[in-house]
C-alpha cells in the first residue's frame, strides 16, 4: 500500500488525476488492483464504481495481473486475411495459454486486438512495444525465445 499511496502523494490526491495514478499503478503492479482502487477511492473521494468504469472501459487496465511481456495478436481484416488466427492459435498452443490469459510463471499475457496501424506488414504482432510484421507460424519459437 505505500507504493500506492506513494502514486496518490505524486498527484497530490487530485481527483482530476485518477486516470494518471490508475496508469502509474497499472504500471508498477502489471494491474490494477481492487485494494489500489480503493485506496484511490479513500484518498480522492472519487467513488469507486467511477473507478471500476475507467478501469473495464480503458484497454490498457486489467483487474487481473499481467504478464511481463505482453502479446497482442492483430485480428483486424487485412492480418485475418493473412492469417492472423493461425498465429493466435500457435501462440496459445505455444504458451498453453487462452486468449486474455497469463502464463503461470506470470511471463506472458497474450491478447487478441482489432488494429494495429501496420495493415501492410500484416499479420502483425506487438510484444510489449516491439512490432513484428509479415509473422507466420514458424516464426513463433525463435520469436518467444527472445523475451525469455
Amino acid at each position: 500500500m505505500q507504493n500506492i499511496d506513494k502514486i496518490i502523494d505524486k498527484w497530490n490526491a487530485d481527483p482530476d488525476y485518477v486516470i494518471e495514478m490508475m496508469q502509474d499503478i497499472q504500471d508498477e503492479l502489471r494491474h490494477t488492483p481492487r485494494e489500489a482502487l480503493e485506496q484511490i477511492t479513500k484518498r480522492t473521494k472519487v467513488p469507486l464504481a467511477r473507478l471500476y468504469h475507467i478501469a473495464t472501459f480503458y484497454k490498457s487496465f486489467s483487474l487481473t495481473p499481467q504478464g511481463i511481456h505482453k502479446i497482442q495478436v492483430c485480428t483486424g481484416t487485412a492480418c485475418h486475411v493473412k492469417g492472423a488466427p493461425n498465429i493466435l492459435d500457435a501462440f496459445a498452443r505455444e504458451l498453453e495459454i487462452k486468449i486474455g490469459e497469463t502464463t503461470e510463471d506470470g511471463k506472458y499475457t497474450l491478447d487478441e486486438v482489432r488494429c494495429l496501424g501496420c495493415c501492410s506488414l500484416a499479420p502483425v504482432v506487438m510484444i510489449n512495444d516491439d512490432v513484428y510484421g509479415n509473422l507466420t507460424t514458424k516464426k513463433i519459437k525463435s520469436l518467444l525465445e527472445k523475451y525469455k
